[in-house]
C-alpha cells in the first residue's frame, strides 16, 4: 500500500460511515469520459448552475475559459457542487480557449460544440465511444469564433418554439442526460481508474475534516519516522 492509500484509510477513519458510503457509491458513478468547457461565462448564476448540473450526472472535471470575463462560484446556485468537482481555470495565455482547448485534445478527447452549425447533428445522435468535451459559451454571443474552428463537430438541442436558444444551464442539463444515459446504458468504459478514485476519494476526504492539514501533518510525521 503506497502513502496516498495508507493517508486516505486513516483520514477515513474520521469521517462518518454515512459520509463514507456515501462517498464509495458516487465515486462508482463519477466520469472524465465526459468533460466541459465554459467559455467566458459572464452570469456567474448560470455557470454555477452548470456545476451543479455536472455533480448531479456525475461529471467529474470541468474547464472554464476566463478571456473576457472573470468567474466565481455563486454558493446560493452551486449549492456545494464545485467543494465536489475538479475545477480547472485557463485564463494565464493570450488565447485562454486556444490553451485549454489543445490540452484536452492532448488527452485525447474530441471537441464538441454545443451551438447550431450549418454541419451540426442532434445530441441525441452524437456519439461517445470517444472521450468527448463539450463547449458551452455565452448566452448573448454564444461561442467564440476561434472555439468553433478549434471544435470537432457541432451538436444542437432540438427546439420547436419560437424562442433562439435555451439557458446555458438547460442546454447543459439537457446535453448532460442524454449523454450520460447513453454511457450508462451502453458498453462504454467510463468509469474512473482505480487511482483516479483514490485521488479523488482523498481530495473529498480532506474537504470533509476540519483541521485536516495539521491532522495530516501529524500523520504523515508518524509515517516518516517508521
Amino acid at each position: 500500500m503506497n502513502k496516498d492509500s495508507t493517508l486516505l484509510e486513516y483520514l477515513m477513519g474520521f469521517l462518518t460511515e454515512h459520509r463514507k458510503e456515501l462517498f464509495f457509491q458516487i465515486i462508482e458513478n463519477r466520469t472524465r469520459h465526459l468533460t466541459v468547457i465554459l467559455e467566458d461565462i459572464y452570469q456567474p448564476q448560470n455557470a454555477s448552475a452548470v456545476l451543479r448540473t455536472c455533480d448531479c450526472f456525475g461529471i467529474q472535471d470541468i474547464h472554464i475559459i476566463e478571456n473576457r470575463n472573470e468567474y466565481q462560484v455563486n454558493p446560493k446556485v452551486a449549492l456545494g457542487a464545485s467543494k465536489w468537482l475538479n475545477l480547472y481555470k485557463y485564463k494565464k495565455e493570450k488565447d485562454n480557449t486556444l490553451a485549454c482547448i489543445q490540452h484536452l485534445k492532448k488527452q485525447g478527447y474530441q471537441i464538441i460544440a454545443t451551438t447550431p452549425h450549418k454541419n451540426d447533428i442532434t445530441v441525441n445522435e452524437l456519439p461517445v465511444e470517444e472521450k468527448t468535451a463539450l463547449v458551452f459559451g455565452q448566452e448573448l454571443r454564444g461561442l467564440s469564433n476561434n472555439a468553433m474552428a478549434l471544435s470537432d463537430g457541432f451538436v444542437k438541442i432540438p427546439m420547436y418554439g419560437f424562442t433562439e436558444s435555451f439557458n446555458i444551464s438547460v442546454s447543459a442539463a439537457i446535453t448532460l442526460k442524454v449523454l450520460t444515459d447513453k454511457l450508462r446504458n451502453g458498453r462504454i468504459p467510463w468509469h474512473l481508474t482505480e487511482k483516479e478514485k483514490k485521488d479523488i476519494l482523498l481530495q473529498w476526504t480532506r474537504k470533509s475534516i476540519k483541521q485536516v492539514e495539521l491532522i495530516e501533518k501529524k500523520f504523515l510525521e508518524t509515517v516518516n519516522k517508521k
